[in-house]
């Protein structure tokens, strides 16, 4: 039987950290079979982004056709798009495409390096966040794209409200640079989850974000509920950053494997 169908469209991780090779990785650790759009190449380690080359809208929008036409997809997955340019490009075809969509707003890397142009957020705000079954930032990206800025739980939603405002079904607020437990919270505006897993004292979080949105496109593939998808991929990146290792001399990743060993 064909493993139920998720595609990613991002950017690629030379350090296989992050990125579409964290998507991958994820995917099939939960039991869906993974495809690719890739949107730019970063030459990227542990250490941080030392380089960043995006891809033609022409390639892009040719991967995503040449995939989606002939194979189809349960689910789908942004992550790093770069510029407005491949931006609109994505939102206009996953205008296209009957299958649920979660979106990563990704804006900086882990070492804070910018990984989408400013020029771009307006894109992400209209174009992008309407087209979302689930938006998934993190706290900087909720500033970057709303201006609230979160400094406790209590902000949590106040800043789901704002990023609810741009069209997303469901917001993911993710809570994890916050002090405490690791607390993230759910809502389609109407129905709160309140998600959270204790902090485990490891430094190797390398890719938590890519591998959290992943993991929700794979459960929704799979007929999850949105509530039921997110909360299964919360106890899996939990369990990922409890067994992340270090690798080169900075930020090691978290372990996509770590259920295997």
């Amino acid at each position: 039987m064909t493993p139920p169908l998720v595609l990613t469209v991002a950017g690629s991780d030379a350090g296989g950290g992050a990125g579409i090779q964290a998507d991958l990785k994820t995917m099939l650790a939960l039991g869906t079979h993974g495809m690719s759009v890739l949107t730019a190449v970063t030459a990227q380690n542990s250490l941080g982004v030392q380089g960043t080359w995006e891809l033609p809208v022409e390639a892009v929008r040719a991967q995503y056709r040449s995939v989606v036409d002939d194979i189809g997809v349960g689910a789908v997955k942004t992550g790093m798009l770069a510029s407005a340019p491949l931006v609109e490009a994505v939102a206009e075809l996953l205008a296209g495409t009957d299958a649920p969509v979660v979106v990563d707003p990704v804006g900086v890397s882990k070492h804070g390096d910018p990984l989408l142009a400013a020029s771009a957020l307006d894109s992400v705000r209209t174009r992008l966040l309407p087209a979302a079954t689930v938006a998934t930032p993190n706290l900087d990206e909720v500033t970057q794209l709303t201006g609230v800025t979160v400094a406790d739980e209590a902000d949590l939603p106040r800043a789901a409200a704002a990023i609810l405002a741009y069209g997303p079904r469901w917001a993911l607020i993710k809570g994890g640079h916050l002090a405490g437990e690791a607390v993230d919270l759910l809502t389609d505006g109407s129905e709160e989850h309140w998600l959270r897993a204790p902090r485990h004292d490891n430094r190797h979080t390398h890719g938590t974000g890519c591998t959290l949105a992943s993991a929700v496109a794979a459960g929704l593939a799979k007929g999850l509920s949105v509530p039921e998808a997110v909360t299964e991929a919360k106890a899996y990146v939990t369990g990922a950053i409890a067994a992340g290792f270090a690798l080169g001399g900075g930020i090691g990743p978290v372990d996509h494997g770590w259920r295997w060993r």
